[in-house]
């Protein structure tokens, strides 16, 4: 069985309406989505962020990415508002060559 592990980012979002269609955003991110209702905009932000994070960690730039949007560790972490939150479920496997190892 493959190893795995999973967990989830708390990032904040914003909808707006425009024209038609409604535009998402995680605006520390930097990640756009689009959809004909609130909920698919948001939706679809879930899914865009989840394959920013997936492409960011397939090319080994995730961290670079992260400390470029002006982020560090924080050292004294309080909980976050959920109000303006959106929860992003990631994913993880191991390859084989890093188990072989």
């Amino acid at each position: 069985m493959a190893n795995r592990i999973r967990f989830e980012l708390a990032v904040p979002a914003e909808v707006r309406k425009d024209g038609d269609h409604f535009v998402s955003f995680c605006p520390p991110l930097d990640v756009y989505s689009q959809g004909p209702s609130e909920e698919a905009a948001l939706d679809n932000l879930v899914e865009a962020l989840q394959l920013f994070v997936e492409s960011c960690l397939a090319r080994g730039t995730l961290d670079r990415v992260i400390k470029d949007c002006g982020f560090e560790p924080d050292a004294n972490p309080q909980p976050m508002e959920d109000r303006h939150m959106i929860h992003v479920p990631l994913s993880l496997v191991a390859r084989e060559q890093a188990r072989a190892g």
